[in-house]
């Protein structure tokens, strides 16, 4: 007779085959207990790059928003300047923009180390990539609000020394005495820090110096053809396109949460209460711009509303991460009835053409914001208890930056214009720069037909 063996029951092939597939993996399960994939350093380098790149997305937002409250005919114009402001603005910040800003400090002026990140310790490059990443979106952030002050008849070719200026030197040389130690800790500390000035996200930083500096390019270039009467009265030149800057003001929106709550550059657990503070104080700033403009003029004027929103996130920039959320309002809504008041004022009494109000935007409500600091910070604010100390210190800080940017910025403006030229032609800019400068139309066929 013929025996047959009784089959392996399935639940041993199971464990076998389990224990097979253990053996096979040991090495790497062993190796993997070893490795800490999430480490606090690699957190931070993870957070602070997705910030980064939230704020590089803020330049679609600016491009959105100047060419939809500038005409038609010079919307292609606008874009180009803010590829060009990132562009230009990244190589030069790397080359010794960045040195300036972040470099061993001298006298508490400028930075002296650096230069294309050289010297760096290899165990240092990780971070320090990320970091000069970070600030290389915030140096561009403050060219392109200098492109929108210029709009509409700014000679291109000049425009690009503009920006290598600003990205270059401008900015990094004020922001090394607010910011220097960021890098190299106390060895970069500039003037202001040693002060105790606060500037948590860039309301002077950043968006005061673009605005200031885009107040000068408006000064120097004088204002647009048709902008205000022969007895000066001004006239409205009315955007092309409110949609498309509404859309851009969401845009900034989003990016600015990047922008504040990444100024940490570390995952930690106030990333959360920063973005609040932002979200809310830009809230406040629709409100109270809407509210000021219905009582001006009647209706609530939607341009002003979506400047409203811009001049609460640039408010609350300053003080994002040291102020309460009720200060965010506050701070919010002061800064969406300071816009309208202030456009008004450039426009109608000082006489100066902005044509999307760059200058109230983040010039007046980055002072604001920054001045801010002194009366609503917990620690240290005159409202909590904190007396004068720190409010004069913020109002020292406001003025520098101003002296500082404006100051500059008239110079280079006026140096420009007498060796290059600065503005375009009167043909040209009421041909629209688009074929003036760039030999194509946004909208195919429009200006065949239409100026406007």
């Amino acid at each position: 007779m013929f025996s047959r063996k009784s089959p392996t029951p399935v639940s041993a092939k199971v464990a076998i085959a389990m224990v097979a597939l253990a053996a096979a993996l040991a090495p790497t399960l062993a190796f993997a207990d070893e490795v800490e994939y999430l480490t606090q350093d690699n957190a931070n380098i993870l957070w602070t790059v997705i910030a980064a790149i939230l704020v590089m997305f803020m330049q679609a937002g600016f491009g959105c928003v100047e060419a939809g409250f500038t005409r038609a005919k010079s919307a292609g114009n606008i874009l180009m300047k803010n590829f060009l402001d990132f562009s230009v603005g990244s190589v030069c910040f790397f080359l010794f923009g960045f040195a300036i800003m972040f470099g061993l400090d001298a006298g508490g002026f400028i930075g002296t180390s650096g230069y294309a990140l050289s010297g760096v310790a290899e165990a240092d490059l990780p971070w320090t990539y990320t970091f000069w990443f970070f600030q290389s979106v915030f140096a561009a952030t403050a060219a392109t609000i200098v492109s929108g002050g210029m709009a509409e008849r700014t000679k291109f070719s000049s425009y690009v020394v503009v920006s290598i200026f600003v990205t270059g030197i401008i900015y990094p040389i004020s922001g090394h005495w607010a910011w220097g130690s960021l890098w190299l800790g106390d060895d970069g500390a500039g003037w202001l820090e040693a002060l105790g000035f606060v500037d948590f996200a860039g309301s002077s930083v950043v968006h005061s110096v673009g605005g200031w500096i885009a107040l000068a390019g408006a000064m120097v270039l004088g204002p647009r053809l048709g902008k205000y009467t022969e007895d000066g009265k001004a006239r409205a030149i009315p955007g092309h396109n409110i949609p498309l800057a509404s859309l851009g003001v969401f845009i900034l929106w989003f990016g600015w949460f990047g922008f504040n709550a990444g100024s940490t550059t570390t995952a930690d657990d106030t990333i959360g209460m920063i973005a609040m503070n932002t979200s809310l104080a830009a809230c406040a700033g629709v409100l109270g711009a809407m509210a000021m403009s219905w009582l001006r003029f009647g209706k609530p004027d939607i341009s002003m509303t979506l400047n409203g929103a811009l001049a609460g996130l640039v408010g609350i920039t300053a003080g994002c991460a040291t102020v309460s959320a009720g200060s965010s309002i506050v701070i919010g809504l002061a800064a969406g009835l300071l816009v309208v008041l202030s456009i008004e004022f450039i426009d109608k009494v000082l006489r100066i053409d902005d044509p999307v109000g760059a200058a109230s935007v983040h010039g007046v409500c980055g002072a604001w914001g920054t001045i801010a600091c002194g009366l609503f910070n917990i620690d240290g604010g005159l409202f909590y208890g904190g007396g004068f100390g720190q409010l004069g210190v913020q109002l020292i800080g406001a003025g520098a930056f101003f002296v500082w940017a404006f100051g500059a910025g008239y110079v280079l403006m006026t140096a420009i214009k007498a060796v290059f030229g600065l503005r375009v032609e009167k043909d040209e800019e009421l041909k629209g720069l688009d074929i003036a400068e760039h030999g194509s139309e946004s909208y195919n066929g429009f200006q065949l037909f239409s100026n406007e």
